[in-house]
């Protein structure tokens, strides 16, 4: 199960704004991007915040380590949750060696993609994600491929229709837009150049009644601009571009508007809780030993109390977990 701490970050270019049943952030890079929540793992030279021009200078380069600029959701995305992405793209050029490799933006687990053992190369070794993949023509004809994969590092696939052979024009500006459905568990990806006379539409649904590999489920906690190593994958990409406008619209965080209180001599914490999240209420004396107080609740959409029958007779620090069943 995927553990979350939900942190709300808020700066000039990035803005969190919650509505209804979703949370939006949003990034326009008008300031330093690594002041707003935004980080970097891996080679810190494949990213340059352009202040001039308020976007991201953006260098895939597969010879290097996985290197991505993120952003945390603040929470965890399953199949069973409605998410979308937007964002603006730029190729100047790029190259591919081999078999090919991709150039990518998208949703990943972060825990997992740092991993020493993640390579997206092998097909068999890169866990939960939720990505835009782009591939140069190597011979295959160019391919943009929106791609689920799951925690057992399974593919999503339903044959042909799941990716299209479409080339962006260096040079030019597209808008990208990303919108997963949970009712019908698929996603629909559009890319249209700014002159809305070029682009193409790619509707992914997850294949979940695979007799060999059954898509599972996914666990995905940050956006990510995402450069992966090619090691043991048989090809190679360099690319350099530009993206920006970033806006991402995901459920609610799982825990909200948090209080807490004495009631009756007995510590109790209350906020609104989301119907598919478990949640623990933890103590701890020294912060390095954690305990559970009561069991494991689920989440009902609404105000959830939860509280400590026995509460030590000295002082106490407590916590409360969210995971995803």
């Amino acid at each position: 199960m995927k553990k979350v701490l939900f942190i709300l970050l808020a700066a000039a270019g990035l803005s969190v704004l919650s509505i209804a049943h979703a949370t939006i952030i949003t990034e326009n890079f008008s300031s330093n991007p690594l002041s707003d929540g935004w980080q970097i793992f891996g080679d810190t030279n494949l990213f340059q915040w352009d202040s001039t021009n308020h976007q991201l200078a953006v260098t895939w380069d597969s010879s290097q380590t996985n290197s991505y600029f993120y952003h945390p959701l603040g929470t965890c995305l399953t199949r069973n949750d409605d998410f979308s992405i937007a964002f603006d793209l730029r190729l100047d050029d790029i190259a591919a060696g081999g078999y090919g490799f991709e150039i990518t933006l998208g949703f990943l687990n972060l825990s997992e993609a740092t991993g020493a053992n993640f390579l997206r190369g092998t097909s068999v070794n890169s866990p939960n994600l939720v990505e835009l993949d782009y591939f140069p023509d190597v011979g295959y004809g160019p391919t943009l491929w929106p791609q689920f994969v799951d925690t057992n590092s399974d593919f999503n696939y339903n044959g042909e229709s799941d990716y299209a052979l479409y080339a962006p024009a260096l040079g030019d500006w597209y808008h990208v837009v990303m919108t997963y459905t949970a009712s019908n568990q698929t996603m629909v990806t559009t890319i249209t150049n700014f002159e809305q006379t070029s682009g193409v539409t790619v509707i992914d649904p997850l294949d979940l009644t695979n007799a060999a590999y059954p898509f599972t489920d996914f666990r995905v906690d940050t956006i990510s601009v995402s450069s992966y190593s090619d090691v043991d994958s048989g090809g190679s990409i360099l690319a350099h571009g530009i993206v920006n406008n970033f806006v991402v619209t995901v459920p609610l965080p799982p825990i909200q508007n948090l209080t807490n209180t004495f009631n009756g001599g007995i510590w109790q914490v209350q906020f609104i809780s989301q119907s598919n999240w478990l949640y623990t209420l933890e103590r701890t004396a020294d912060f390095q030993l954690w305990t559970n107080v009561m069991p494991v609740t689920a989440g009902n959409a609404t105000n959830l109390f939860l509280q400590d029958p026995h509460p030590p007779a000295d002082k106490a620090f407590y916590r409360v977990s969210a995971t995803r069943p």
